[in-house]
């Protein structure tokens, strides 16, 4: 299913090739994610379905995916969170200083899931985030894992500074 907003990856880093979110990657996920409303009062959603090789074992998703998502999922909601609060006219690039993870039951497979994340804390190149994965459990929405993370804003002579570029 194709989303109906342009995905801050496809505007901002149509070359990175990571992994979990790179436009540029065939092999990767290629998340595409987005705010509903604005870093202020909003949310930054994702929507993403799953392959059968995603799965640890039959009927469930393998959890480093679900780290996965999370982790590029956040990474996108602070660079684009910084670029909102800064008055940017891009984000800079961001990479994770920690993430934690929590499983908090398993997640099904197959069907869409939805990750929703949103920025606790910001400062000068910092920004704290807190996501949520959702699936359908047993006909209902309900969190499957968790995460929080800190994503720093690098400058020039970082490795990864140009990697959006």
């Amino acid at each position: 299913m194709q989303e109906t907003v342009a995905a801050d990856q496809d505007r901002f880093a149509p070359n990175s090739i990571c992994f979990g979110c790179g436009p540029a990657n065939p092999e990767g996920l290629q998340i595409k994610s987005h705010w509903e409303g604005t870093p202020d009062d909003g949310v930054f959603v994702m929507h993403f379905d799953p392959a059968e090789a995603h799965q640890a074992f039959p009927g469930v998703l393998n959890g480093g995916i679900l780290g996965t998502l999370l982790d590029c999922h956040s990474n996108w909601c602070a660079a684009t969170a910084l670029m909102h609060h800064h008055g940017w006219d891009a984000p800079d690039c961001t990479v994770t200083a920690d993430f934690h993870v929590r499983l908090r039951r398993p997640t099904p497979y197959p069907g869409r899931l939805t990750v929703r994340a949103r920025p606790t804390a910001i400062d000068d190149r910092t920004c704290r985030v807190e996501a949520e994965v959702l699936a359908d459990v047993d006909g209902q929405q309900k969190v499957t894992a968790t995460c929080t993370g800190t994503f720093v804003a690098v400058t020039e002579g970082h490795p990864a500074y140009h990697r959006w570029g």
